[in-house]
């Protein structure tokens, strides 16, 4: 299935959705996981800040400012490449004690706390570093600048921030890939019975949908569409079964009705009387016609019958056909055009194509008025061959073109015409069994029946 389809089914929108909410609650997570690891290190941070600055005082409170840049030297030469990070200046800010030779002139200034850059400027030794410190102000201007160096921590957060997006990324990823399977092996099972419905839309009331046997919501939907289209089925049969049943067993008293019929009009004398009997026969002649067209289309659509294809010309078929009604058309003074391609071959049965052709035939000329047109055209493409019969004719509808096919389906228009709704569904039921297709369209005015055959 093409990826464009596939992003526009239902399943993979409903898993798209649901990439969504665990994308979500992954960032939730992940955020959550930011702030209590980041977070509770700057704020362990702050408060070591917060302690020195805190102890600082209290010795400058005890022992005055000699006493506050005695301890400050002592802890410095303690640990002088240590985080911890102090600056005592004057009032003019000349260096009295630390490890910072310079106050930082960049610095950043929130909330009472510094943030600035530790670089050869300030007398740091080393890589530039980030640091986070508190002024302290002495009295008579001197000013006390304690901090810490918080490249470890800005480190963890890049780390943790790195890792948010990455695995954001892969979260995203693996969801999106995820619900693409997902969608494509529901939108599989999905087409399966779109396809197997088409077929039996189609005429091939045999298939059924196939069932993986792990009794899932699919395996119970084939389960239901396939009984469902047994009971259909079964119906269907019913009535075709009635329907033959009731015209193979009427058309044998009806064949003895129509002979003594006959047989009385041997012996009538009275005109009146033979006119009518006359009629009568030929009212049986057309019920017995109707029976033998619903027994031909039943063995038609069943396979009773039995099809011998064999290789033979259409076109001559065709111009036979179209030779036979030609008289018709004149005497209703039709233009009765043909234009049959030459040596176009087809493999088919040949007394069926034929009634075929001279039923669309009669179909024309019977349902265009006088000085109308016909056109019979034969033509062979690259894939198949293609039939037409257009008239203009009454037409027929667009919205009940697909019913005429239907057994004694009529269009309102021609109900007043002699026949019996017959035709079109012997048609396509002969068109069926050779492959192909038949379709109506409007010839503006009338009606052009298109017939495609295989090759």
């Amino acid at each position: 299935m093409r990826l464009v389809s596939l992003l526009r089914t239902s399943s993979f929108q409903l898993a798209l959705v649901y990439m969504v909410l665990f994308a979500t609650s992954v960032f939730i997570l992940l955020g959550f996981i930011y702030w209590a690891t980041a977070g509770y290190m700057a704020e362990q941070t702050d408060e070591t800040i917060e302690a020195e600055i805190i102890g600082l005082a209290e010795q400058y409170k005890r022992q005055g400012v000699n006493g506050l840049i005695s301890v400050i030297r002592e802890r410095v030469s303690r640990d002088p490449n240590g985080k911890s990070l102090y600056l005592f200046t004057a009032r003019d800010r000349i260096k009295l004690a630390g490890n910072l030779n310079k106050w930082p002139e960049k610095a950043q200034v929130q909330d009472g706390w510094v943030n600035f850059e530790l670089n050869e400027e300030i007398g740091w030794q080393g890589k530039p570093h980030i640091a986070r410190a508190r002024i302290f102000v002495v009295q008579g201007g001197m000013q006390l600048l304690v901090g810490r160096d918080v490249h470890d921590l800005m480190t963890v957060k890049r780390l943790i921030e790195r890792a948010i997006n990455w695995g954001m990324g892969i979260t995203l990823a693996l969801a999106l890939i995820g619900g693409i399977m997902m969608s494509r092996s529901t939108a599989k099972r999905i087409e399966v019975i779109n396809q197997i419905s088409r077929e039996i839309m189609g005429g091939n009331l045999s298939l059924r949908i196939p069932r993986r046997g792990t009794g899932d919501d699919f395996d119970q939907l084939a389960e239901n569409l396939n009984q469902m289209l047994d009971r259909i089925v079964q119906l269907m049969d019913g009535i075709r079964h009635v329907s033959d049943n009731i015209a193979h067993d009427l058309r044998t008293p009806l064949t003895r009705l129509r002979n003594q019929l006959e047989g009385a009009l041997v012996s009538v004398e009275r005109e009146e009387d033979r006119e009518q009997i006359v009629v009568a026969v030929s009212e049986a002649d057309q019920l017995l016609a109707t029976f033998n067209a619903l027994l031909r289309i039943a063995r038609l659509e069943t396979g009773r019958k039995v099809v011998k294809p064999e290789t033979l010309s259409l076109s001559q078929l065709i111009e036979d056909a179209a030779e036979l009604y030609e008289a018709l058309a004149e005497d209703k003074n039709q233009g009765f055009k043909i234009n049959v391609q030459g040596d176009v071959s087809v493999s088919g049965d040949k007394d069926l194509l034929f009634q075929v052709a001279c039923n669309l035939i009669d179909n024309a000329i019977k349902y265009t008025p006088e000085e109308g047109n016909i056109l019979v055209h034969l033509a062979e493409n690259k894939d198949d061959v293609l039939f037409q019969v257009s008239d203009s004719g009454i037409g027929i509808p667009e919205g009940e073109r697909d019913k005429v096919f239907q057994r004694f389906y009529r269009v309102a228009k021609s109900r007043s015409l002699p026949g019996n709704g017959l035709g079109l569904s012997m048609v396509a039921a002969v068109i069926a069994m050779h492959k192909g297709d038949i379709e109506l369209s409007d010839n503006d005015p009338g009606l052009t029946v298109s017939v495609r055959l295989p090759k």
